[in-house]
């Protein structure tokens, strides 16, 4: 007899989302309801609040073993069929599983379907190989292998970027590895926060200025853009450029000159510009409060950063890293930590993350295991 009866419950476990999506797509029958779970801690939180009749198990769990995971459940949901995943096809699934599937949900899950476990899983085109992550960056989801991917095909060029993500999401590591990664990677990275310094500034420091160009100005001094020569300049939060710059930035972008502040003179520069942002250009720009041309300036290739919402299978990796880099005592991650840390919508991305883990192991102090009520979020 079949173990999937009507509206039974399927748990798809893996930290793989398009091998989740894809398998979800498939299953359109209301006989059937899949849930996602992208960790061992994850699932087993899933197993307790509700009640399963299979598990589609992938074998490569971030946070736990697989051969200990199935022993854990079959231990705690003895009535739970496990069905492992094929680690080097993922699926098909072999006609013996029929019986345990039942004929409808096997055909509707596709005996001919093909599951790889490289980073874009899911495709009937050829599949990418995996590159590794940019320095500093941690994370194999499918969302962080295209910005790894579209990172490093442009850094050999000279061709402007503009890096999009909301606050806390990378943006500086990718601007850094653009560079490092790049031909100018012996000349300097130099890097100005748009919106840390004061209007009347500004200008000073991204094109420099003569003696005597304005009160306090006792001496001739380069600005930003002159002092990356050769290298990179990396202009962060773009969008609060004032817009009166904005024109002396573009002008500078399309003929490669500075004009300092008190002279007339223009100087030659061979600087490659990355930008970063974490508003909405385009609404900017609708608004008046952007120039459009130099928007489509910067924008010529663009790169835009993930929520850490919209890749939790990366959490448990990146929450081990941070574990181990604030933590002298080998303190370890429980599966009910890791669970906790799955339920939380992290609004402040990787960098909240980071935060909460350093927390965590002050209030862990000699504990040989991060546990829930360490976690403040």
């Amino acid at each position: 007899m079949p173990v999937c009866d009507p509206v039974s419950a399927v748990l798809i476990v893996s930290p793989n989302g398009e091998l989740r999506r894809e398998l979800m797509s498939r299953v359109k029958s209301e006989r059937w309801r899949l849930m996602e779970a992208v960790s061992g801690a994850h699932a087993l939180g899933q197993l307790e609040s509700e009640e399963f009749q299979l598990l589609l198990l992938d074998p490569s769990l971030p946070d736990l073993n697989s051969n200990e995971f199935q022993k854990l459940v079959r231990t705690q949901f003895p009535h739970l069929q496990i069905l492992p995943l094929d680690r080097q096809t993922g699926l098909p699934l072999p006609s013996s599983t029929r019986e345990r599937l039942g004929d409808e949900l096997a055909g509707l899950l596709g005996t001919e379907m093909v599951v790889t476990h490289a980073p874009e899983m899911i495709s009937h085109e050829p599949l990418h190989r995996a590159v590794s992550p940019l320095p500093g960056m941690i994370g194999s989801s499918a969302s962080m292998q295209r910005v790894y991917r579209m990172t490093q095909l442009v850094a050999r060029r000279d061709t402007t970027v503009l890096v999009l993500g909301q606050s806390g999401t990378g943006k500086d590591l990718v601007a850094q590895a653009i560079h490092n990664l790049s031909p100018r990677r012996t000349n300097p990275f130099v890097v100005i926060n748009c919106a840390a310094i004061p209007e009347a500034l500004l200008e000073a420091e991204l094109f420099g200025y003569t003696k005597g160009a304005f009160t306090g100005a006792v001496q001739s001094r380069i600005g930003r853009i002159h002092a990356a020569q050769g290298g990179t300049l990396f202009l962060d939060e773009i969008g609060d450029l004032p817009l009166g710059l904005q024109s002396k930035l573009l002008r500078f972008l399309e003929q490669g000159e500075v004009q300092r502040l008190g002279s007339t003179d223009s100087f030659k520069v061979d600087v490659r510009v990355v930008a970063a942002t974490n508003g909405q250009l385009r609404k900017l720009v609708q608004e008046k409060q952007f120039r459009e041309d130099l928007y489509y300036r910067l924008a010529i290739f663009p790169i835009e950063l993930p929520l850490l919402k919209d890749r939790m299978e990366d959490l448990p990796t990146l929450a081990a890293s941070f574990l181990s880099r604030f933590s002298s005592n080998r303190l370890s991650l429980s599966p009910d930590a890791i669970f906790q840390l799955l339920q939380h919508s992290w609004p402040g991305n990787v960098r909240e993350l980071r935060n909460v883990i350093e927390r965590a192991t002050i209030l862990a102090q000699d504990e040989r295991q991060l546990l829930p009520r360490h976690i403040v979020v």
